[in-house]
């Protein structure tokens, strides 16, 4: 049987991007009067200047505020003024304070895993909010151990099976991204179950999964067919 299951949090134990995707919109809308630009221009224009500054900031609301306000001044030529970027600001502080929403079914489903396997979190984003993401969920209990890490591929996957003193093919991982939570898990020889958020940021969904890796993971529609999902891998692993 698989020895230890991890867990995503944002989209996968509660909800996260709806919240970004909120802010960008109130994004686009200020810069909207500095610049003559359809929506799409300036959501491409920021996701690539996040994917810029990922390897400088990481993943999370302050990176992206970060990079809202560089944005912001490369399409207005520089004249965007104070109050409009303390506003970009603001738009940040308030992901920073979102509330913390479980998905429907999600406590029920990681407390029926954890009746079986080990189970850790395993999440990546700005320490200090996913800090208090996890505190404010009231999941923490049921977790083994929690790991909140700046990348989230397969040398991070690598060091924490070390850590854990575990192999890959004993490890299975639930998320909603096939980048980040189900790709670096089974190209180590580890299993995946993914259950799709409803939106997804875009850097999230590149990946180079194929037809070939179907056998090693499951998809579940929501979180209550995760506990089936895992023992059909653990009958995978058995036999």
């Amino acid at each position: 049987m698989l020895k230890m299951v991890g867990f995503d949090g944002d989209d996968t134990l509660w909800r996260s991007e709806d919240y970004y995707r909120d802010a960008n919109a109130e994004f686009a809308a200020i810069v909207g009067a500095y610049a003559d630009l359809a929506d799409a221009a300036v959501h491409a224009r920021m996701l690539a200047t996040e994917r810029g500054n990922l390897a400088l900031f990481g993943y999370g609301a302050k990176g992206m505020t970060l990079s809202m306000v560089e944005t912001a001044i490369a399409l207005s030529e520089g004249r965007i003024g104070a109050r409009d970027i303390h506003r970009i600001v603001a738009i940040g502080k308030r992901v920073l304070q979102h509330p913390v929403e479980l998905l429907p079914g999600i406590r029920e489903a990681v407390a029926a895993v954890a009746a079986r396997h080990a189970v850790v979190l395993i999440t990546k984003g700005d320490l200090f909010h996913q800090e208090k993401k996890v505190a404010e969920s009231g999941l923490a209990e049921l977790f083994r151990r929690i790991e909140i890490v700046s990348e989230k591929d397969t040398r991070t996957y690598q060091r924490l099976l070390a850590e854990f003193g575990i192999a890959a093919h004993e490890f299975a991982m639930v998320g909603n991204s096939l980048r980040s939570d189900i790709e670096p898990v089974l190209r180590l020889g580890g299993w995946g179950v993914h259950m799709p958020y409803h939106v997804t940021w875009t850097h999230e969904l590149e990946h180079g999964l194929g037809a070939q890796d179907a056998s090693r993971m499951r998809a579940v529609a929501e979180a209550a067919e995760i506990p089936a999902a895992l023992a059909q891998l653990d009958a995978l692993v058995a036999a």
